[in-house]
């Protein structure tokens, strides 16, 4: 599968959460409270009063939930007594009254360890349902769907989510590959119901329309219909529609409201000039359909589609991302090279991605095999 998550910076692991947000600690922070036995042990050794060190053992069973389960807390709670209490320890006089607050911190260590390892559990339960309702929204893409090698870069502009208001998809239709991107509006969770009908929309004319004209109009019949269900909904998205030959030597595009693909061409990056029809949602598909341009394509052409989480990205100045500038200067890298050197740009460009980003690469070109065969 060639579908890329790829890491922000700032935030920890790949999956995009801290250990402070629900990831596994680090390992420095399971090691932390048997550092600290070391150290009070190592230091009763050499300091002149070690029974003065004895209060730091108190500090172990409460570092231990953060990251251990309630029988290796209470372990460690029943090390920390066992220091405090046995006549060979020089540590083994503490009162009776640090003593029961030591006895008292360990027990409600335990308890607290026990419910947070019951909570990571079901948080982990969920997570994983979640992942896998967001997957089937937005499914990996395929490295090829007939002639067509795929790339695809999804990055969710709400943390811990992967699904956001962009989406697209790969289908082979009865004339061709065909393919769609679109940015709805608003992003995060709130849009995500309106990315399911949209692709769900999409597949279904795939199989029947008979241009990317049409697959266009169905699309906008849909959220027209979902608009009027709900009250002052004003649902609008804007969307890229493209149908490769079967010989994968001509592309036919549609564009409603959304910037055109770009043309990766011996080592230069070409804007392609797509009249620009109304976003979807407005009913005018139908009344006023986009205009359909048809490009020939030659051997090692790719094109580049992006949502405007990528086009529109500014830095504190202001100033855009120059992106056809920067796909000029990394037009020879694969395509998941290509991907993820624009991502670390675009991030460092703009600081903070604040909306959803993403990107998908169509490289078309019949495989060795197929040529041979058509040969």
């Amino acid at each position: 599968m060639r579908r890329l998550r790829l890491r922000v910076p700032g935030e920890g692991r790949d999956d995009g959460r801290s250990w402070l947000r629900g990831a596994p600690p680090p390992r420095w922070v399971r090691l932390l409270p048997l550092v600290l036995v070391v150290v009070v042990a190592a230091a009763a050794l050499f300091a002149p009063n070690p029974k003065d060190l004895g209060f730091l053992l108190g500090a172990i069973p409460p570092l231990a939930v953060l990251s251990y389960g309630p029988l290796a807390t209470a372990g460690l709670g029943v090390l920390v007594l066992a220091l405090l209490t046995v006549p060979d320890s020089t540590l083994n006089r503490p009162g009776d009254t640090d003593l029961l607050t030591v006895t008292f911190v360990s027990l409600l260590s335990v308890f607290i360890s026990f419910v947070r390892s019951r909570r990571d559990a079901q948080l982990d339960t969920e997570r994983t349902v979640a992942e896998a309702v967001q997957q089937a929204v937005v499914p990996p893409l395929p490295e090829r769907v007939g002639p067509v090698g795929c790339l695809g870069l999804y990055r969710a502009a709400q943390r811990g989510t992967l699904v956001g208001g962009d989406f697209y998809d790969v289908r082979m239709g009865p004339g061709g590959v065909r393919a769609v991107l679109g940015d709805v509006q608003g992003h995060g969770l709130a849009a995500v119901s309106t990315v399911v009908s949209l692709l769900g929309a999409f597949r279904e004319a795939v199989l029947d329309q008979p241009d990317t004209e049409s697959v266009a109009a169905r699309m906008d019949r849909r959220l027209v219909v979902d608009s009027s269900a709900v009250r002052h909904a004003e649902l609008f998205a804007t969307a890229l529609v493209l149908e490769f030959s079967a010989d994968a030597r001509t592309v036919r595009m549609v564009s409603c409201g959304h910037p055109a693909p770009v043309l990766l061409r011996d080592g230069a990056a070409h804007e392609i000039e797509l009249t620009a029809g109304a976003p979807l949602g407005l009913g005018l598909a139908e009344v006023d359909p986009p205009k359909e341009g048809t490009l020939e394509l030659l051997p090692g052409d790719r094109l580049f589609l992006a949502s405007d989480g990528v086009w529109e990205g500014r830095d504190v100045r202001g100033a855009f991302y120059p992106l056809p500038e920067r796909l000029a200067a990394h037009s020879g890298a694969e395509p998941d090279v290509l991907a993820r050197r624009i991502w670390d740009e675009l991030v460092r460009h703009c600081g903070t991605v604040r909306d959803d980003a993403t990107m998908l690469v169509l490289t078309p070109g019949l495989t060795p095999s197929a040529a041979r065969t058509r040969d």
